[in-house]
């Protein structure tokens, strides 16, 4: 017996030494549901996971019944402060810029960038200058730190607690971290720059194009306020340096795409693509919607969300979208929380929420109608459903010109496009074999 309690003390002492106790400094929406599939994944392998979440959080519920450690710190800003500067920034980017002037659009996007990352530089020093949760932080011996690159901070936090840190990103704006902190090359010749909506197979004149945007992102655009965070950086760390050349010391940069979606281009070995992660197998449908789809018969359902940072959108819009659904044979399920349109056909169901991943992987979904993020082109690239693709802001046109350039989508302008337009489109996503 004393050599069986014996073993099993040793099989816990080894176990417990190839786990670790991992910090996460999270961001909102989307990236949140991106990066929790991983924290998931490392409290299924025995890591110990904390986030670390401000008051004024929107999305992360740490009331939840969660293996998830929530370290909850009091901050200046407040719940209404943080959901309003978002939705003015997505207010911006889907309504107000136009994207044809291109001097005017890049400007008021970096004024818009400068006031969300403040608030992010206000979170930060919350954190940062709050004397006793730095301590508990610093007794609790994290070994890594896993941050989203587009909220600056965890970066500083490995930095202060001597220990390394991972980063999980989509990209940020024009590459410019990634090729001046990370290193990774970005050939103008064949590979476009993010937010210009080029493909890799260019023409002489759209290479000329990426030239100028890639000069633009080097010399012009920043999408944090550089100097300010290099001061607080200073500041912080008691020595001169910057937030590019602290963001220069992450160990992996997990990208959220992969070759699925990506053009050609160079790598180094600490990039890794990991798109796709949260992807899975369709769960049953709830009582009501899978009687809704079952009742479409041969023709099958088509599936329309423009995300869950935008759940309405104008009067005059829905009203061109739900002419040109109502003309499909196929039932739809739009997830949309504005007043119901006038041209609202009887084959489609308006939700407040639709289950997204079960509904894509269901045998009678023929199309998917999606404005672009990276979370629903993965799921429907995992589940075989043809898109199409109404981008709306950020990273979303150029997702769709990916789709589009390896033939699992067809694109459309929001602001331009007219219920024939729609229609056509639908009826090529779910008729031709291509």
């Amino acid at each position: 017996w004393i050599s069986v309690l014996l073993l099993i003390q040793l099989s816990c002492y080894f176990n417990s030494g190839t786990c670790g106790k991992v910090l996460v400094w999270p961001t909102e929406y989307s990236h949140w549901i991106n990066i929790k599939t991983i924290l998931d994944e490392l409290i299924q392998r025995g890591h110990e996971v904390t986030v670390l979440t401000s008051s004024a959080s929107i999305l992360i519920d740490s009331n939840k019944t969660s293996a998830i450690n929530f370290e909850i710190y009091p901050t200046s800003v407040t719940k209404d402060d943080f959901e309003f500067i978002l939705i003015k920034l997505m207010k911006k980017l889907t309504n107000d810029l136009l994207k044809d002037r291109f001097w005017a659009y890049f400007s008021l996007l970096q004024e818009n960038l400068w006031e969300f990352t403040d608030c992010i530089q206000r979170l930060c020093k919350d954190v940062v200058f709050n004397k006793k949760l730095m301590m508990k932080l610093q007794e609790s011996s994290f070994d890594v730190v896993l941050a989203d690159a587009l909220g600056p901070c965890g970066e500083l936090l490995a930095e202060l607690l001597k220990i390394p840190f991972v980063y999980s990103v989509r990209f940020l704006p024009g590459y410019t971290f990634e090729k001046y902190s990370g290193g990774l090359l970005t050939p103008p010749s064949y590979v476009p720059i993010a937010l210009s909506e080029l493909q890799d197979r260019m023409t002489f004149l759209e290479r000329v194009k990426n030239m100028m945007y890639v000069l633009y992102f080097d010399f012009w655009f920043q999408a944090f306020n550089e100097k300010k965070w290099d001061q607080f950086y200073s500041e912080v760390l008691e020595r001169h340096t910057t937030l590019s050349e602290t963001m220069g010391k992450a160990e992996i940069w997990l990208i959220r795409t992969y070759w699925d979606f990506e053009f050609p281009r160079p790598l180094l070995p600490h990039f890794d693509f990991v798109g796709g992660l949260h992807c899975k197998p369709a769960d049953p449908l709830p009582k009501e919607i899978e009687e809704f789809v079952r009742s479409s018969g041969t023709h099958g359902v088509v599936v329309f969300t423009l995300g869950s940072m935008i759940s309405n959108i104008t009067e005059e819009r829905a009203n061109t979208i739900a002419s040109a659904l109502a003309q499909i044979p196929q039932k739809v399920l739009w997830r949309y929380d504005g007043k119901k349109p006038d041209t609202l056909g009887p084959n489609t169901q308006l939700y407040k929420w639709i289950p997204q991943n079960d509904l894509l992987g269901h045998p009678k979904t023929k199309a998917f109608i999606t404005h672009g993020g990276t979370n629903g082109i993965y799921e429907a690239i995992y589940h075989g459903i043809p898109m199409v693709g109404i981008p709306l802001f950020a990273d979303q046109p150029d997702n769709i010109v990916r789709m589009k350039a390896k033939g699992a989508a067809v694109s459309l302008d929001m602001n331009t496009m007219t219920s024939t337009d729609l229609l056509n489109a639908l009826k090529t996503v779910i008729n031709d074999p291509s």
